[in-house]
């Protein structure tokens, strides 16, 4: 067969007949247009709340609210004062050097420096935040810490 302009046509299924509901007992869909009999959903212009149930007390208000969300929290990924032991001694720890070392993986949140173990070591360490703990132990080794905006 060839293949000209005047003889394209649309592939073999991919085009269908629109369906013309409410037009008679013989086309399938006549009178109730299969919609079924009676009941808010055969009648026109019914639409659904998102979460409406039937009447049913919906899921969102049958389940308890609790507790309360603190929407000005700031979170931390947290390292302990111990896993800096691993730089050496007048080294300026940032959170990208933690990141290159490993011993820090989300980078999007704040860094903040806990106070467990022991520090061997006297470090330059910039963080976003530091326990109090944390802030001693890093003086006590000769170090000195910088609170990063």
């Amino acid at each position: 067969m060839d293949l000209k302009l005047s003889n394209l046509r649309p592939a073999k299924g991919s085009r269908h007949r629109r369906v013309r509901v409410g037009r008679g007992m013989g086309s399938k869909l006549g009178k109730t247009s299969g919609r079924g009999n009676k009941g808010q959903k055969s009648r026109r212009g019914y639409q659904r709340r998102r979460g409406f149930e039937g009447g049913q007390m919906p899921l969102h208000r049958r389940l308890p609210k609790r507790g309360f969300h603190n929407l000005f929290s700031e979170e931390f990924a947290v390292v302990s004062v111990a896993a800096l032991n691993a730089f050496s001694v007048g080294e300026t720890v940032s959170p990208e050097s933690l990141v290159s070392r490993g011993l820090l993986r989300n980078r999007k949140l704040g860094l903040k420096i806990l106070g467990g173990g022991d520090l061997k070591v006297a470090l330059t360490v910039r963080a976003h935040a530091f326990s109090q703990a944390a802030g001693e132990k890093i003086t006590q080794a000769g170090g000195k810490f910088e609170i990063l905006q």
